[in-house]
């Protein structure tokens, strides 16, 4: 009986469920960079330290100069002078000034102001870039300086 029962086992029909999901599918993309400018303003600054010296701006004995109000980004700057002390004593003195860039009040689409700091990169032409997918063959032509290709096939095969 037990081997009539195993065979009896292998001898049903089974039925089997499956899910199954085939996609296939071409793709090209095409890209021309754009021009662009990036720009860092320096500002203003003032530094000075000193020991064994005397200042003075032109005017006031013991001023330190420095930094005023500023115009259009650019701070006004009082220069000072330094004198030694007393003859033959040591000193030490410096002083460091830096003036920082202007700011343009009226500029127009595409300009940028005259900062110290710019990266100006020119944008890519489209000149023979191309690209075809036919019947999921893809071809791609180089295009000038600037730009981008990309071709991309997938297949996919999804079993549940």
């Amino acid at each position: 009986m037990k081997k009539l029962l195993a065979l009896l086992v292998f001898a049903s029909p089974t039925v089997v469920l499956a899910d199954i999901t085939s996609s296939i599918s071409s793709s090209i993309k095409l890209e021309v960079a754009a021009p662009g400018t990036t720009a860092d303003r320096i500002g203003n600054s003032y530094s000075v330290s000193g020991t064994g010296v005397t200042t003075t701006d032109g005017t006031t004995a013991g001023s330190l100069g420095g930094l005023g109000a500023s115009t259009a980004g650019v701070a006004a700057y009082t220069p000072i002078t330094a004198s030694q002390l007393t003859d033959g004593e040591s000193f030490s003195y410096t002083v460091s000034h830096t003036t920082g860039d202007t700011v343009a009040t009226s500029l127009t689409t595409g300009e940028v102001s005259p900062f110290g700091d710019l990266t100006s990169t020119s944008g890519g032409t489209a000149t023979n870039l191309a690209g075809t997918v036919d019947n999921h063959v893809i071809t791609l032509t180089a295009g000038s300086a600037g730009t981008t290709a990309t071709g991309s096939y997938v297949t996919t095969l999804t079993v549940d």
